[in-house]
């Protein structure tokens, strides 16, 4: 078997959430390219026409839509639950839904506190253990969690947010000190600052913005098409040795 083979997705089925934009799309798009069908999750997804979809099926991959309010406990397992009785199976889970509330520590509330916990931390536990299992049950499977730079730093104006990527990091750990010797790879990819939806904020703030540059080696914000190649290799036989890891893709923002 050549390396390059190790990359090829052909015959599997990679679940993708919060894949209607930004980051997400760009992995969904990446994992149909190296030959993964797609079934995609956000809570706002058309399940007919969307852009993503045409994408995929541009691509030559099929594309199965659903929707899911990440915020909502008992509508994750439904949605575990529906794709089970779909017959959907998974091969590949790439855990990237999510939310960010920006508020001072001394104004952030309650509410946006357990709303960003629930979306960013507890709905990835539970869709992870709900398709986690059937992986357990075949001895194979792959489980991609989206981190953040907030996985290892503290952030500013973000409590909520840096906890809940912290969570994922440890997560990523836990899952795979259970999963690894059952043929589970269990990995994590952290984006830096990345020019998405979530980051307008800052790219719209000058003085933040022109920090974060110059912070940046690269020299530039990353993109969504940044993710095509550490999705695919953690999701393929490439990297079946690999387990635990929080893959960072900064633009060397963390060396500096």
């Amino acid at each position: 078997m050549s390396v390059l083979s190790t990359f090829d997705l052909t015959g599997k089925t990679a679940l993708v959430t919060g894949c209607k934009r930004g980051i997400g799309r760009g992995m969904a798009e990446a994992l149909a390219e190296a030959g993964a069908d797609i079934v995609g999750v956000s809570a706002s997804l058309e399940v007919e026409g969307s852009a993503v979809e045409k994408s995929i099926q541009g691509i030559g991959r099929s594309f199965k839509a659903y929707q899911c309010d990440f915020s909502d406990r008992n509508a994750v397992r439904n949605f575990a639950a529906q794709i089970e009785a779909d017959g959907v199976k998974p091969d590949i889970l790439v855990n990237n839904a999510g939310t960010i509330k920006r508020a001072p520590a001394s104004d952030h509330s309650d509410d946006l506190w357990d709303e960003v916990l629930e979306v960013n931390l507890s709905a990835q536990f539970v869709l992870s253990r709900e398709i986690g299992r059937g992986m357990v049950e075949r001895g194979s499977g792959k489980i991609i969690f989206t981190a953040s730079l907030l996985t290892f730093q503290g952030g500013i104006t973000v409590p909520g947010y840096a906890a809940s990527k912290g969570g994922v990091g440890q997560l990523t750990k836990a899952l795979a000190n259970e999963w690894a010797s059952k043929g589970v790879n269990v990995n994590a990819i952290a984006p830096g600052y990345i020019a998405t939806d979530n980051t307008q904020a800052l790219q719209d703030d000058p003085a933040r913005s022109k920090s974060i540059l110059e912070r940046i080696p690269q020299g530039r914000w990353g993109t969504p098409k940044d993710f095509a190649g550490p999705v695919v290799f953690l999701a393929s036989s490439a990297a079946n040795y690999v387990n635990g890891e929080t893959l960072v893709v900064d633009g060397g923002w963390m060396g500096r």
